[in-house]
């Protein structure tokens, strides 16, 4: 039986991460196949579990989803603690804007994108790749909700409020409808040469190219006005989880794909609302009912399972060995467990 366990990354996870990397397709901003920034992202994340950040709410959190019998990596996610402190974090806002005509007896509305840069000091949460063969059977939860148990431990390291961005529609080949329609008339790139070069750069170029004034969504192409909010098809798995959780989209979106981008207060977040402190001890448990994620309190060795539990009242569960060892913890030692409700 496959065990997986999220746990942090570390530097030999290099040629681990370029694989996902590659395995993730075009229009994967948060993971390019660049091995400079990949070695990067290791770097800054044990930076950032270690409580080294290169300023305050400056960590870069990357976890790693490990099987634990045989040391497979099955996917990753990431949280960043603060965006737009050190680069900007650029986006479209959807407004409405009313026109109206005594004279010609018109009033109508129409869309258009603004370009802002409103989101400095949120968290964002992102990077959630899985590998095909490890989807379904509770990884994508594990992967997720793993983000939000971190926040949990501490508290201190996270924004108030939390975001995170969706792919939008990118075509097999790696084309975007909304880029073509919009993007491409301002940079003159190709769409993975621009998402290559947000990935990869500080955002200089997109403030250099990047239009002033409202785009009305009118103008725009069939192709681009259909996309614009909508995920890839990968992705709306992933959306459904955010929603559930309490993420909300605003009528922001991508500025370069058109995808959506949600947004909720931390706290709200329905994983660390619903889960609780305990103290773990070691024991027998009864494995025939619904497992329940277990994490860690220790923000270097912190760790992330779904494991079967026997519940010694509201602050002390029991776990098996296994798991305790999957976990690097002994009996004694504190966490989180959230029980996924009977709906």
């Amino acid at each position: 039986m496959t065990l997986l366990v999220m746990r942090p990354s570390r530097l030999d996870d290099f040629d681990d991460l370029m694989e996902l990397a590659d395995l993730s397709g075009p229009g994967f901003t948060s993971l390019p196949v660049d091995e400079e920034l990949v070695a990067d992202r290791l770097a800054a994340s044990e930076k950032a579990f270690s409580r080294r950040p290169d300023g305050p709410q400056q960590g870069k959190f990357l976890m790693m989803m490990e099987d634990v019998h045989s040391g497979a990596t099955a996917g990753c996610c990431a949280v960043k603690a603060g965006i737009g402190l050190v680069r900007p974090f650029f986006n479209y806002r959807i407004v409405t804007i009313l026109q109206s005509s005594n004279v010609v007896d018109r009033r109508f509305s129409m869309d258009a994108l603004v370009l802002t840069n409103e989101f400095m000091g949120y968290t964002e949460v992102g990077t959630l790749f899985l590998k095909k063969e490890f989807r379904g059977g509770g990884a994508g939860r594990l992967a997720a909700q793993s983000r939000y148990l971190l926040m949990a431990a501490a508290p201190d390291e996270f924004g108030d409020m939390v975001l995170a961005e969706l792919r939008g529609v990118v075509t097999p080949e790696g084309k975007s409808p909304f880029w073509e329609g919009v993007g491409r008339q301002f940079f003159h790139m190709d769409f993975q040469e621009a998402d290559y070069h947000s990935g990869v750069t500080d955002g200089q170029f997109i403030m250099d190219l990047m239009p002033k004034y409202p785009i009305y969504v009118d103008l725009l192409p069939p192709e681009a006005r259909e996309v614009i909010g909508r995920c890839h098809v990968d992705g709306i798995g992933a959306l459904k989880l955010l929603e559930w959780e309490g993420f909300r989209f605003e009528r922001v979106v991508d500025i370069f794909d058109g995808g959506p981008q949600v947004s909720t207060v931390r706290d709200n977040i329905r994983t660390i609302r619903e889960s609780r402190e305990v103290v773990f001890e070691s024991g027998d448990v009864d494995e025939s009912g619904p497992p329940a994620l277990i994490s860690t309190d220790d923000l270097s060795g912190f760790r992330v399972t779904w494991a079967h539990f026997a519940d010694r009242g509201t602050s002390r569960i029991v776990l098996s060995d296994e798991t305790l060892d999957a976990l690097k913890i002994k009996t004694g030692h504190k966490g989180r467990i959230w029980v996924r409700p009977n709906i």
